[in-house]
Protein backbone atom coordinates (compact mmCIF):
# COMPACT_ATOMS: atom_id res chain seq x y z
CA UNK A 1 0.00 0.00 0.00
CA UNK A 2 1.14 3.22 -0.92
CA UNK A 3 2.26 4.99 2.71
CA UNK A 4 2.09 8.48 1.41
CA UNK A 5 -2.04 8.34 0.67
CA UNK A 6 -3.83 10.89 1.45
CA UNK A 7 -6.62 8.64 2.82
CA UNK A 8 -4.04 7.34 5.00
CA UNK A 9 -2.67 3.59 5.16
CA UNK A 10 -2.57 -0.03 7.37
CA UNK A 11 0.60 -2.33 6.29
CA UNK A 12 1.66 -5.14 8.43
CA UNK A 13 4.32 -7.69 7.85
CA UNK A 14 5.59 -10.21 9.73
CA UNK A 15 9.52 -10.81 10.33
CA UNK A 16 11.57 -13.73 9.92
CA UNK A 17 11.90 -13.83 13.69
CA UNK A 18 8.05 -13.88 14.35
CA UNK A 19 7.70 -10.23 15.08
CA UNK A 20 3.91 -8.75 13.85
CA UNK A 21 4.70 -5.00 12.58
CA UNK A 22 0.99 -3.39 12.47
CA UNK A 23 2.15 0.65 11.31
CA UNK A 24 -1.04 3.34 10.40
CA UNK A 25 -0.80 6.54 9.08
CA UNK A 26 -2.02 9.11 7.83
CA UNK A 27 -1.11 12.55 6.32
CA UNK A 28 -3.05 14.91 9.09
CA UNK A 29 -0.43 13.26 12.03
CA UNK A 30 -1.51 10.03 12.45
CA UNK A 31 -5.25 10.74 12.64
CA UNK A 32 -7.69 7.92 12.30
CA UNK A 33 -10.68 8.60 9.84
CA UNK A 34 -13.40 5.58 10.31
CA UNK A 35 -12.19 3.65 7.57
CA UNK A 36 -8.50 3.35 9.13
CA UNK A 37 -10.24 2.14 12.17
CA UNK A 38 -11.62 -0.52 10.55
CA UNK A 39 -8.61 -1.64 8.88
CA UNK A 40 -6.55 -1.54 11.50
CA UNK A 41 -8.81 -3.53 13.68
CA UNK A 42 -9.12 -6.10 11.56
CA UNK A 43 -5.34 -5.89 10.31
CA UNK A 44 -4.78 -6.69 14.36
CA UNK A 45 -7.05 -9.58 14.54
CA UNK A 46 -5.61 -11.05 11.75
CA UNK A 47 -1.72 -10.81 12.00
CA UNK A 48 -2.66 -11.50 16.06
CA UNK A 49 -4.75 -15.48 14.72
CA UNK A 50 -1.04 -15.94 12.00
CA UNK A 51 0.20 -19.05 14.09
CA UNK A 52 4.16 -17.04 12.02
CA UNK A 53 3.54 -14.51 14.80
CA UNK A 54 4.73 -14.62 17.60
CA UNK A 55 4.67 -10.94 19.11
CA UNK A 56 2.86 -7.67 17.64
CA UNK A 57 4.38 -4.36 17.74
CA UNK A 58 2.04 -1.47 17.13
CA UNK A 59 3.49 1.62 15.55
CA UNK A 60 2.65 4.44 13.36
CA UNK A 61 4.03 6.23 10.61
CA UNK A 62 6.84 9.48 10.66
CA UNK A 63 8.82 11.00 13.67
CA UNK A 64 6.66 13.21 14.95
CA UNK A 65 2.77 12.32 16.63
CA UNK A 66 2.07 8.98 17.32
CA UNK A 67 -1.40 9.85 16.90
CA UNK A 68 -4.15 13.19 16.66
CA UNK A 69 -6.98 11.09 17.44
CA UNK A 70 -10.11 11.44 15.90
CA UNK A 71 -10.21 12.72 12.40
CA UNK A 72 -11.99 16.26 12.85
CA UNK A 73 -13.12 16.21 9.04
CA UNK A 74 -15.08 13.34 9.75
CA UNK A 75 -16.20 14.50 12.99
CA UNK A 76 -18.07 17.39 12.13
CA UNK A 77 -19.31 16.05 9.05
CA UNK A 78 -21.44 13.43 11.09
CA UNK A 79 -25.35 13.99 10.66
CA UNK A 80 -27.35 11.80 12.29
CA UNK A 81 -27.04 9.30 14.88
CA UNK A 82 -25.86 6.30 13.05
CA UNK A 83 -23.15 7.86 11.47
CA UNK A 84 -21.84 8.91 14.77
CA UNK A 85 -21.88 5.46 16.30
CA UNK A 86 -20.45 3.45 13.24
CA UNK A 87 -18.00 6.50 13.70
CA UNK A 88 -16.95 5.99 17.49
CA UNK A 89 -17.82 2.77 16.97
CA UNK A 90 -14.30 1.95 15.15
CA UNK A 91 -11.82 2.87 18.72
CA UNK A 92 -14.01 -0.18 20.13
CA UNK A 93 -13.14 -2.33 17.45
CA UNK A 94 -9.52 -1.60 17.69
CA UNK A 95 -9.40 -1.23 21.30
CA UNK A 96 -11.19 -4.91 21.44
CA UNK A 97 -9.34 -6.64 18.73
CA UNK A 98 -6.05 -5.63 20.69
CA UNK A 99 -7.72 -6.87 24.42
CA UNK A 100 -8.37 -10.25 22.47
CA UNK A 101 -5.25 -10.39 20.59
CA UNK A 102 -3.65 -13.79 21.61
CA UNK A 103 -0.22 -12.51 21.31
CA UNK A 104 1.45 -9.65 23.28
CA UNK A 105 1.50 -6.40 21.93
CA UNK A 106 3.91 -3.84 22.31
CA UNK A 107 2.85 0.17 21.44
CA UNK A 108 5.77 2.46 19.78
CA UNK A 109 4.79 5.76 20.56
CA UNK A 110 7.37 8.20 19.02
CA UNK A 111 5.76 11.55 19.38
CA UNK A 112 2.57 13.36 21.21
CA UNK A 113 -0.87 11.05 21.44
CA UNK A 114 -4.46 12.72 21.73
CA UNK A 115 -7.59 11.27 22.47
CA UNK A 116 -8.10 8.02 20.46
CA UNK A 117 -3.71 8.11 20.26
CA UNK A 118 -3.92 7.70 23.67
CA UNK A 119 -6.58 5.01 24.01
CA UNK A 120 -4.06 2.90 21.26
CA UNK A 121 -1.31 3.77 23.47
CA UNK A 122 -3.35 1.64 26.36
CA UNK A 123 -4.63 -0.59 25.01
CA UNK A 124 -1.06 -2.11 24.29
CA UNK A 125 0.33 -4.90 26.60
CA UNK A 126 3.96 -3.41 27.06
CA UNK A 127 4.47 0.46 25.57
CA UNK A 128 7.45 2.33 24.91
CA UNK A 129 7.96 6.18 24.39
CA UNK A 130 10.47 8.96 23.45
CA UNK A 131 10.52 11.84 25.70
CA UNK A 132 8.62 13.69 23.29
CA UNK A 133 5.46 11.57 23.85
CA UNK A 134 2.81 14.14 25.75
CA UNK A 135 -0.28 12.95 26.11
CA UNK A 136 -3.56 14.69 26.04
CA UNK A 137 -7.20 13.39 26.46
CA UNK A 138 -8.53 16.43 24.20
CA UNK A 139 -12.33 15.20 24.26
CA UNK A 140 -14.18 17.73 26.34
CA UNK A 141 -12.62 20.52 24.88
CA UNK A 142 -14.29 20.11 22.07
CA UNK A 143 -17.82 18.84 23.45
CA UNK A 144 -17.67 15.57 23.87
CA UNK A 145 -15.67 13.13 26.03
CA UNK A 146 -13.15 10.39 26.04
CA UNK A 147 -15.92 7.63 26.79
CA UNK A 148 -14.90 5.53 24.44
CA UNK A 149 -10.81 5.37 25.20
CA UNK A 150 -11.66 5.73 28.90
CA UNK A 151 -11.79 2.24 29.81
CA UNK A 152 -8.57 1.12 28.19
CA UNK A 153 -6.96 4.38 30.12
CA UNK A 154 -7.76 3.76 33.35
CA UNK A 155 -7.17 0.15 33.24
CA UNK A 156 -3.42 1.24 32.49
CA UNK A 157 -3.13 4.69 34.63
CA UNK A 158 -6.22 4.74 37.10
CA UNK A 159 -9.51 6.37 37.20
CA UNK A 160 -7.80 9.44 39.12
CA UNK A 161 -5.17 9.83 36.56
CA UNK A 162 -7.87 9.36 33.54
CA UNK A 163 -10.46 12.17 35.01
CA UNK A 164 -7.22 14.29 35.25
CA UNK A 165 -6.58 13.89 31.52
CA UNK A 166 -10.50 13.98 31.03
CA UNK A 167 -11.07 17.06 32.61
CA UNK A 168 -8.25 18.92 32.10
CA UNK A 169 -8.76 18.35 28.50
CA UNK A 170 -6.41 21.34 27.01
CA UNK A 171 -3.19 20.61 28.88
CA UNK A 172 -0.64 18.24 27.56
CA UNK A 173 0.95 15.76 30.36
CA UNK A 174 4.71 15.33 29.93
CA UNK A 175 6.18 11.60 28.63
CA UNK A 176 7.32 11.48 32.58
CA UNK A 177 3.81 11.54 33.78
CA UNK A 178 2.42 9.11 31.67
CA UNK A 179 5.38 6.71 32.24
CA UNK A 180 4.85 7.39 36.58
CA UNK A 181 1.24 6.97 35.97
CA UNK A 182 1.99 3.36 34.16
CA UNK A 183 0.90 4.30 30.22
CA UNK A 184 4.38 3.46 29.10
CA UNK A 185 7.03 1.71 30.86
CA UNK A 186 9.97 2.89 29.60
CA UNK A 187 10.91 6.55 27.56
CA UNK A 188 13.90 7.19 25.78
CA UNK A 189 15.53 10.15 24.84
CA UNK A 190 15.83 9.37 20.75
CA UNK A 191 13.95 6.83 19.05
CA UNK A 192 17.19 4.96 17.94
CA UNK A 193 17.45 4.23 21.80
CA UNK A 194 13.94 3.16 21.54
CA UNK A 195 13.97 0.98 18.64
CA UNK A 196 17.00 -0.94 20.30
CA UNK A 197 14.82 -1.82 23.58
CA UNK A 198 12.11 -2.60 21.52
CA UNK A 199 13.78 -4.92 19.12
CA UNK A 200 15.85 -7.00 22.38
CA UNK A 201 12.37 -7.08 24.12
CA UNK A 202 10.15 -8.29 20.92
CA UNK A 203 13.04 -10.81 19.78
CA UNK A 204 13.04 -12.12 23.43
CA UNK A 205 8.77 -12.64 23.39
CA UNK A 206 9.34 -13.98 20.03
CA UNK A 207 11.15 -17.45 21.57
CA UNK A 208 8.69 -17.09 24.65
CA UNK A 209 6.57 -20.41 25.48
CA UNK A 210 3.09 -19.64 23.87
CA UNK A 211 0.93 -21.27 25.72
CA UNK A 212 2.84 -18.76 29.07
CA UNK A 213 2.23 -15.28 26.96
CA UNK A 214 -1.20 -15.85 26.34
CA UNK A 215 -1.82 -17.24 29.64
CA UNK A 216 -0.29 -13.87 30.85
CA UNK A 217 -2.10 -11.93 28.45
CA UNK A 218 -5.69 -13.50 29.50
CA UNK A 219 -4.75 -12.50 33.48
CA UNK A 220 -3.61 -9.12 32.14
CA UNK A 221 -7.14 -8.26 30.60
CA UNK A 222 -9.26 -10.13 32.97
CA UNK A 223 -12.67 -8.27 34.09
CA UNK A 224 -12.58 -6.56 30.70
CA UNK A 225 -14.89 -9.29 29.24
CA UNK A 226 -17.66 -7.55 29.11
CA UNK A 227 -16.22 -4.76 26.79
CA UNK A 228 -17.30 -5.63 23.33
CA UNK A 229 -20.94 -4.18 24.62
CA UNK A 230 -19.51 -1.68 26.96
CA UNK A 231 -17.25 0.34 24.77
CA UNK A 232 -19.98 0.43 21.98
CA UNK A 233 -22.39 1.90 24.74
CA UNK A 234 -20.01 4.51 25.16
CA UNK A 235 -19.47 4.62 21.49
CA UNK A 236 -23.14 5.91 21.55
CA UNK A 237 -22.90 8.96 23.74
CA UNK A 238 -20.34 10.08 22.16
CA UNK A 239 -22.33 9.66 19.04
CA UNK A 240 -24.99 11.28 20.00
CA UNK A 241 -22.87 14.20 21.77
CA UNK A 242 -21.30 14.87 18.28
CA UNK A 243 -24.64 15.98 16.72
CA UNK A 244 -24.81 18.94 19.17
CA UNK A 245 -24.50 22.49 18.12
CA UNK A 246 -22.23 23.21 21.03
CA UNK A 247 -19.91 20.02 19.73
CA UNK A 248 -20.06 21.51 15.88
CA UNK A 249 -19.20 24.92 17.00
CA UNK A 250 -16.23 23.84 19.22
CA UNK A 251 -14.65 21.21 16.69
CA UNK A 252 -14.85 24.25 13.90
CA UNK A 253 -13.44 26.65 16.00
CA UNK A 254 -10.72 23.76 16.85
CA UNK A 255 -10.23 23.36 13.25
CA UNK A 256 -9.56 27.00 12.63
CA UNK A 257 -6.85 27.93 15.02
Amino acid sequence: MDQNSQNGFVVAEITTQGIGLVTFGHPMSNSLPGHILQTLADTITEIAQDDRCKVLVLQSQGNKAFCAGASFDELIAIEDLQTGLDFFSGFAKVINACRKAPKLIIGRVQGRAVGGGVGLASATDYCFATDRAEVKLSELAVGIGPFVVGPAVERKIGRSAMSELAINATEWRSAQWAKDKGLYTEIFSDESQMDAAIQKLSTQLAASNPEAMLALKKIFWEGTEHWDQLLLDRAAISGRLVLSDFTKAAISAFKAK
